[in-house]
């Protein structure tokens, strides 16, 4: 079962992928893929549902971003050292991080919307991790 989101950018609807590929509409259950839905016990809900219970989304609409309504994006940059080759800078002793807007975040077939003036686009696929619990002052041996 894969979650997504499909429709108009926008107004995309929750959904999910069921184990034989069809579309199945989950806007009766939850209202978008981001906040509460992304907790443990939200996912579990999901999980917990019988796809071939939910409707059938006809067609084929665009996918959008997979996550809705993100809270922050923190990034870790030149984490390997082959990146980091690439660019020509040593490979850091601590994690490069910085952040990005939550307007980066785009679906697979949207484009890729470059800002005026800018003189060097890199093209790169970023891998992302949702966190959808609070987690503060985790020890060490439980994270």
């Amino acid at each position: 079962m894969k979650f997504v989101r499909y429709g108009d950018a926008g107004r995309e609807k929750p959904g999910m992928l069921d184990a034989h590929g069809v579309l199945r509409d989950l806007s009766r259950v939850v209202d978008g893929i981001a906040g509460e839905a992304l907790t443990k016990e939200g996912i579990g809900r999901l999980l917990a549902l019988d796809p071939g219970a939910l409707p059938a989304v006809a067609g084929t609409p665009r996918l959008g971003a997979p996550v809705g309504r993100g809270g922050k994006i923190i990034c870790v940059g030149l984490n390997y050292a082959d990146h980091a080759a690439e660019s020509g800078q040593p490979v850091p002793q601590q994690p490069v991080i910085f952040m990005k807007a939550t307007s980066a975040i785009v679906g697979a077939f949207d484009d890729v919307v470059i800002p005026p003036g800018s003189v060097k686009t890199d093209w790169e696929v970023e891998l992302g991790v949702v966190i959808g619990d609070t987690a503060r002052n985790v020890p060490r041996e439980t994270a």
